[in-house]
């Protein structure tokens, strides 16, 4: 598959086929796409915690509120593997306080975003794109704030890494559009392109 068509085939996908699991070999391909994302200073900033089969029960009991499944969680739950994409500030600050970089003193305002972060989602984003030059379907949601020390508790992930977010694999129980693209428009270029200065349209 080229490149764009990956882009443009890519989407959200909610709900998968529970009875097909995900093998061994397509999860790897996938992986090892991760660390080729671009990091600043080559920091690398990014871990992933890959759940499969049992595995997944201890983030679905931790991320939820303990009520009745709804639509979301019954067909997200469905995936056979979920990747908890985690960020670590502190690998940013100590390689810009190395000698060939300008902020020895560690310090955080330095940085007009959270490249940690924003790495970490670039990352993510490699791995969706490799999920359909694969033929699956994939998700990235977020853990709900109130359940992100549960999350952290139950998957051992340390205080200093960041969840950014968990990507959802698997092949799609269908092809049909879900979520807010089916009630909303994508935006053309003519809205969100700029040309020279903020409030030129692109033409």
């Amino acid at each position: 598959m080229q490149l764009r068509d990956a882009i443009t085939r890519r989407r959200m996908v909610r709900r998968f086929d529970a009875d097909r699991d995900l093998p061994a070999d397509v999860l790897g391909r996938i992986l090892e796409l991760a660390p080729r994302a671009p990091s600043a200073g080559f920091s690398q900033g990014f871990d992933f915690v890959v759940l499969r089969g049992g595995e997944r029960a201890a983030f679905w009991a931790a991320s939820a509120d303990g009520g009745a499944p709804d639509a979301w969680l019954r067909g997200v739950s469905s995936a056979p593997v979920l990747i908890v994409c985690c960020s670590d500030r502190g690998a940013y600050l100590d390689r810009y306080a190395e000698p060939d970089k300008p902020w020895p003193d560690r310090s955080e305002t330095h940085w007009p975003a959270p490249y940690w972060d924003v790495d970490t989602g670039m990352a993510a984003m490699l791995m969706l794109l490799g999920a359909v030059d694969e033929g699956l379907g994939g998700l990235f949601f977020g853990v709900p704030v109130e359940r992100l020390t549960a999350v952290r508790e139950a998957l051992a992930i340390p205080q200093d890494r960041g969840v950014v977010g968990v990507i959802a694999l698997g092949y799609a129980e269908s092809d049909a559009p879900s979520g807010s693209t089916r009630k909303r428009r994508r935006r053309p270029l003519s809205e969100i392109v700029h040309a020279g200065r903020f409030g030129t349209p692109w033409t």
